[in-house]
């Protein structure tokens, strides 16, 4: 038995080898003189610090750190300080080696990178009550130095591709996190690649089936896709070549998750989808030429095609703000059917695929600064100390993570705001005093409100009012994070002014019905008029809206209270509110680590039914609600209450039935509702709650309720709808 372990850690050792040379292989761009001692050094302290450590999946710990640095050189292109942090971005927090061991053997810098993984790698920790608050402090580390973010990008793009060897729960919510937080911070950070391979890897663990079925798809047609792409692409090639550019153009297959995206933005099937594909053309130019060069090829292109002109999109005469650079064009292919064109240089395509750490590369040919342009605004949301974490988890993906449009100032400065911002945003991104004062805008000459939604190229002149302040429905204007923290922490002013007041009146109040004005009586009084907080009360009592005669309702309800103490529902822990539901006797769905019964309701966002894959998830007031795992809100819960969220699955089932929707599509015919009606009613003896149609032109288009059992019987009702004549689709939709 010893001997054949031997050879097993023999055989290891080679492959620990192997994989040290590959990483060598990837990093050999960018070494200099010495820094392959470094990360041999690195590699030697990692090896020998995890020897005895193992994977879920059984192999050598070592494994890991490796491949965090090869990705982190092939796949980001980052440097040797990196690589010799990705190595050892464990050491610290799982063996006895120290920050100041780190910083003796390979310096300041490196131990100050790892200090900051360090620090975020508890940052989704399971326990941790507010994956938000942790988040945050992960972006503040970014501050110092965004290698950190990028090898933590790393890191998790290796977890995702080895995930299979981890409990189901730990899956579901690990792969929530990463389409909630990583695949967004890839995507702004340009890292196209591993931004659409995170959100793949995230499907396929949340949403199995519909990633299987897509995949399958993609392959079925795989030869198919080749040979349009090999005759669409030869005649570019051609004439390229001829006119005397250097370019390589060959197609991309579309990403998964995008294909997915597509078919439930447009409520299309697959079949429907037509760009599974993109084509692209890299093209070598001088600097001075990238421009002409780009243009040359795109006219090439629209010459042997013919275009979408509303598809145009010119990112090379103004990149987008995460530095992405290129010309995208749809035209008409050979067979009818619409292809993408993306043109760009070898350049811009290092950029687009690597993001930011290709623009340090690039940063003395370029004067751009968009990298500290962003860690700017991270910097200017994380110093605002007002926000609650996950206002602030919020308005940072809808801030940093979204298209950017660019607005004009009377004097032709240029101001860059995110997709959907207004008036008022702009108001507040000139100035603080500007935004609070605004009560209108000049659009283009037009007058305009301060809701009016901004267009790219947009003129604006602001018009103010020295009458004028923040109010609470301007909250729901605008959208860019400065402006909403700058209206709160007024109205947090105008509200404590108020309370100021208010406090004063209750004071004199309580004083005339000989009530002590003290804490307790203050805390009783906000609890018997159901506010969230004391400042609420005072708010109310300054505003008339409670008056002597409710505090005098008050004492009279005071008697019976008097030896209650309120129970908070915040106050509640997870453990406390599964014990008060248990008493449910159930036996359809068991939950829990140790799978018990216990009384749930289903979420009205999602339906579950049997047969569905779902979680529980522990709701403050209405006990365990489950949903599915791949319903809209699940993400969001996950990753931000991983903590409340509890295994759940389907039990053999006595004969119950859940409500369900399903969307029937088809050619309007004489007698198909009967049809339709008869397959549920009297075939499948379903009860119908509604049904709702429409038709219009030709074209049915019906909605109806139903209850099934579960999700056997409700794949076997849509074979047997899509057999009734006329009937060109059935989806389930959730009610």
């Amino acid at each position: 038995m010893k001997t054949e372990l031997v050879i097993d850690l023999e055989a290891e050792k080679q492959e620990i080898l192997k994989r040290y040379r590959a990483l060598l292989r990837a990093s050999k761009s960018t070494l200099q003189k010495g820094d392959k001692k470094e990360i041999r050094k690195a590699f030697d302290m990692a090896l020998e610090s995890h020897k005895d450590m193992r994977r879920k999946s059984g192999e050598p710990y070592i494994y890991h750190p490796i491949a965090v640095a090869q990705i982190a050189a092939e796949e980001i292109g980052l440097g040797t300080t990196s690589i010799v942090c990705a190595l050892l971005h464990d050491v610290v927090e799982d063996t006895d080696i120290t920050l100041e061991d780190i910083e003796r053997e390979f310096g300041k810098k490196t131990a100050k990178i790892i200090d900051g993984l360090t620090k975020i790698s508890g940052v989704f920790d399971t326990n941790s009550s507010l994956q938000a608050e942790n988040f945050r402090k992960m972006l503040l580390t970014l501050a110092d130095d965004v290698r950190v973010i990028l090898i933590k990008l790393a890191d998790r793009l290796h977890n995702m591709r080895t995930m299979d060897f981890m409990p189901r729960h730990k899956q579901l919510k690990i792969a929530s996190e990463t389409i909630y937080l990583y695949a967004p911070l890839a995507h702004r950070l340009g890292l196209y690649a591993i931004k659409s391979e995170l959100e793949d890897l995230s499907m396929k663990y949340l949403d199995p089936d519909t990633y299987k079925f897509i995949a399958k798809k993609l392959n079925e047609k795989k030869a198919e896709r080749a040979l349009f792409i090999k005759k669409f692409v030869e005649p570019i090639d051609e004439i390229v070549h001829e006119q005397g550019l250097v370019a390589d153009v060959y197609g991309r297959p579309k990403s998964i998750h995008s294909i997915w995206n597509k078919m439930k933005k447009k409520n299309i099937p697959f079949e429907e989808v037509y760009d599974l594909f993109a084509i692209r053309i890299i093209l070598d130019s001088a600097p001075e030429n990238e421009k002409a060069d780009c243009w040359k090829a795109y006219s090439i292109v629209t010459d042997l095609y013919r275009p979408n002109p509303d598809r145009l999109r010119d990112w090379v005469s103004s990149p987008k703000g995460n530095g992405y650079e290129s010309l995208h064009t749809t035209v008409m292919g050979p067979r009818g059917q619409w292809v993408e064109v993306q043109i760009r240089t070898q350049r811009m395509n290092e950029i687009a695929e690597k993001g930011f750490a290709a623009h340090w590369k690039y940063k003395e040919s370029s004067n751009d600064n968009g990298l500290d342009q962003w860690i700017q605004k991270v910097r200017e949301m994380l110093s605002n100390p007002e926000a609650n974490a996950l206002d602030f988890l919020d308005d940072f993906k809808m801030n940093l993570f979204s298209d950017e449009i660019f607005i004009f100032t009377p004097k032709g400065a240029l101001i860059q705001l995110p997709l959907g911002a207004t008036a008022l945003d702009f108001a507040f991104e000139i100035h603080t005093d500007v935004g609070a004062t605004c009560i209108g805008a000049k659009v283009n000459h037009k007058l305009v409100p301060i809701s009016y939604k901004l267009q790219n190229g947009d003129q604006v002149e602001i018009i103010t009012s020295s009458k004028q302040t923040p109010k609470e429905d301007w909250l729901n204007v605008v959208v860019t994070a400065k402006a909403k923290s700058k209206i709160k922490s007024s109205l947090k002013e105008e509200k404590r002014k108020i309370a100021e007041n208010g406090k004063e009146i209750l004071e004199r109040k309580l004083k005339s019905l000989k009530i002590t004005y003290n804490t307790d009586n203050i805390q009783k009084l906000s609890y018997f008029f159901k506010l969230p907080s004391t400042q609420e009360l005072f708010v109310n009592v300054a505003l008339g809206k409670i008056e002597l005669k409710d505090i005098k309702e008050y004492l009279s309800s005071e008697k019976e209270v008097e030896n209650r103490s309120p129970e908070r529902p915040e106050n509640l822990s997870v453990d406390g509110i599964k014990s008060k539901i248990k008493g449910g006797e159930s036996d359809i769905l068991l939950i829990g680590e140790d799978m018990q019964r216990i009384d749930y309701t289903l979420a009205a966002c999602c339906n579950p039914i049997p047969g569905d894959d779902v979680f529980g998830f522990i709701t403050v007031s209405e006990g365990i609600k489950i949903h599915r795992t791949n319903c809209p809100n699940a993400a969001q819960l996950m990753a931000n209450y991983g903590y409340r969220v509890v295994k759940a699955k389907w039990n053999k089932q006595q004969e119950l039935t859940f409500l369900t929707g399903l969307r029937i599509v088809g050619i309007d015919d004489v007698g198909l509702i009967n049809n339709i009606t008869r397959v549920i009613s009297t075939d499948f003896k379903v009860n119908m709650r509604s049904i709702t149609v429409d038709t219009n032109e030709g074209i049915f288009d019906g909605s109806i309720m139903i209850f099934v059992n579960d999700t056997e019987h409700l794949e076997n009702l849509i074979k047997n709808l899509l057999k009734v004549r006329g009937v060109t689709g059935v989806t389930r939709f959730d009610a």
